[in-house]
């Protein structure tokens, strides 16, 4: 039995305003997961968020009043920070901490890749041969139709296994781009890609939502 007319408007309207809608809603989810997350790495009960709360209880007498204030300690000294790194402080500074974290075997390590993480970070679209770039992963090869990643391509160098050429290749995860799978692939697999490292990230943050605006033109 058809529904009555108005009856099908309203339905039509209510359609309407739900799928306009959806953005909004799909954008304040997001938002709000990566709210709840940060809460639990850092909010009051957490360990940052404990200490931050230490930090400020000197000057607050309530937990609350402590962590915001532990909060402003953080910012003003990351302001003072940036303020002496425009001053130039930082290339001495730097020398002294690469030298102290170098006699550290175990450090060492951890903060060797850690730099190489926010110099990577730094250069953005940069060019270069030591930077990272953007490449396709084509598994199963570039004949034959499959699966296709927006990857990272750690070194144009090639490393040999079992007599075959592959390349090192980290795929990020989405939404949060930082983390990911180093894998190593077939050399055959990997295209270099016409995407920059902002491109790249807004593509896998948005969970692919961006991928249009940045991959329209793009084969």
């Amino acid at each position: 039995m058809p529904l009555p007319r108005s009856t099908q408007q309203l339905l039509q309207l209510f359609i309407t305003g739900l799928l306009a809608a959806l953005p909004l809603a799909a954008t304040l989810a997001i938002f709000w997961w990566l709210a709840s997350l940060l809460l639990r790495w850092l909010g009051p009960d957490s360990l940052v968020g404990s200490g931050l709360v230490a930090l400020g209880l000197g000057l607050g007498g309530s937990e609350l009043v402590g962590y915001a204030l532990g909060i402003g300690l953080v910012i003003a000294a990351l302001v003072l920070l940036g303020a002496l790194v425009r001053t130039g402080f930082q290339q001495g500074a730097s020398r002294l901490l690469n030298n102290a974290m170098g006699r550290i075997p175990l450090v060492r390590t951890v903060f060797d890749l850690t730099t190489k993480l926010v110099d990577l970070l730094r250069q953005k679209d940069r060019e270069g041969p030591k930077s990272m770039s953007t490449a396709w992963v084509h598994f199963g090869g570039t004949e034959s139709p499959g699966v296709v990643v927006l990857a990272l391509l750690s070194s144009p160098e090639p490393v040999l296994i079992e007599g075959r050429p592959h390349l090192a290749v980290i795929v990020p995860t989405a939404p949060v781009p930082v983390g990911g799978g180093l894998l190593f692939v077939p050399q055959a697999w990997v295209r270099p890609a016409a995407v920059g490292m902002e491109a790249l990230t807004s593509i896998y943050v948005s969970m692919g939502v961006t991928a249009h605006q940045h991959l329209r033109q793009r084969r």
